[in-house]
């Protein structure tokens, strides 16, 4: 990248992605922590609704649980079949911490799993906990129900919780190529925007080209800013360049017009020794070269003289028709 206009977009837009990347990944943490306290909530609202339902019916009925076939204690049928229509894992225990039910979910489970989650009951004092990373749950008791409280625990695996990479992905995918194209556009608007100044100085000192226009001088900004400062020094290095080229013009002009007196005084005299009488050879032909070296002198201090008033812009010009064809 040649300019710095580019240079400051590449950083600019750089600069933006990556805030965007941090952001998208606060982002992502973000709706991870929240994903988990909404399953924490769902688990207790489902205890919640457990234990509402078992103190409900037990008021209706007087009665909770009964005898199956192998003489186990479980809850009622219709008790039953109504916790059926609660998700995740459910599991109701008696006080001795045999087990009075257990939902659909949770029956799919191992053995080992669900004595694990009978262990959890017995040794949990209430609220959403987490056993590992695979399982967070609630524990609620219900003691209204005319004798030893039950105890219900709800809970729910957290990969329903967890957002995988793919979402983490997906959210990088769905920010980064917006904020990498709007980076784009406001860091160049922006490089545009702020080297615009810098843009009209180069034209301005371009425009400057020879010793005539060097009375010109660069527009200072209001704003003492880099580019405020850089257009001061510019224009007291100009200042400075007019003065010398004015003091040189002044020396050629100067010592061309005081030359031109001596020299006048030395040719007349030198005419005037070549036009006296009984003159030896060597003589006049030591005159005639020295009078063609002041002839010399005097048209290089003419030009000297021509050249510095055509610096100054008041040398006669001498114009004459010419033929194109």
């Amino acid at each position: 990248m040649q300019t710095i206009r580019a240079r400051l977009t590449a950083w600019y837009s750089t600069a933006l992605t990556l805030t965007l990347a941090a952001f998208a990944a606060v982002l992502y943490f973000a709706r991870r922590s929240t994903s988990y306290q909404d399953l924490d909530q769902r688990i207790r609202s489902e205890a919640e609704l457990t234990a509402g339902i078992l103190v409900e019916t037990y008021r209706a009925r007087g009665v909770l649980v009964q005898t199956d076939t192998a003489r186990r204690l479980v809850l009622v049928p219709e008790v039953a079949a109504l916790l059926e229509v609660v998700p995740d894992y459910l599991i109701v225990t008696a006080p001795d911490d045999s087990l009075l039910f257990a939902s659909a979910d949770a029956r799919a489970l191992t053995f080992q799993d669900v004595e694990q989650l009978r262990q959890l009951v017995a040794t949990a004092r209430g609220g959403p906990g987490a056993s590992g990373p695979r399982l967070h749950y609630a524990v609620r008791y219900v003691g209204e129900i005319g004798g030893p409280s039950v105890a219900i625990l709800a809970g729910a695996d957290v990969q329903s919780a967890e957002l995988g990479p793919q979402q983490l992905l997906d959210t990088f995918a769905l920010i980064l190529p917006i904020g990498l194209l709007a980076a784009l556009l406001v860091g160049s608007w922006i490089a545009r925007g702020a080297l615009a100044p810098v843009d009209q100085i180069i034209t301005e000192v371009r425009e400057i080209t020879d010793g005539r226009s060097l009375h010109r001088r660069l527009a200072e900004p209001m704003v003492k800013d880099e580019l405020g400062r850089l257009a001061a020094t510019l224009n007291q290095m100009m200042t400075r360049l007019e003065r010398s080229f004015s003091a040189l013009r002044r020396f050629t002009a100067d010592a061309s017009h005081e030359l031109k007196t001596p020299l006048t005084v030395l040719r007349a005299g030198v005419e005037r020794a070549i036009t006296a009488p009984h003159l030896p050879p060597e003589t006049l032909a030591t005159l005639e070269e020295t009078l063609q070296e002041i002839n010399r002198m005097t048209e290089l201090v003419d030009a000297l003289l021509t050249l510095a008033r055509a610096d100054e812009g008041i040398a006669p010009l001498h114009r004459e028709p010419i033929d194109l064809r």
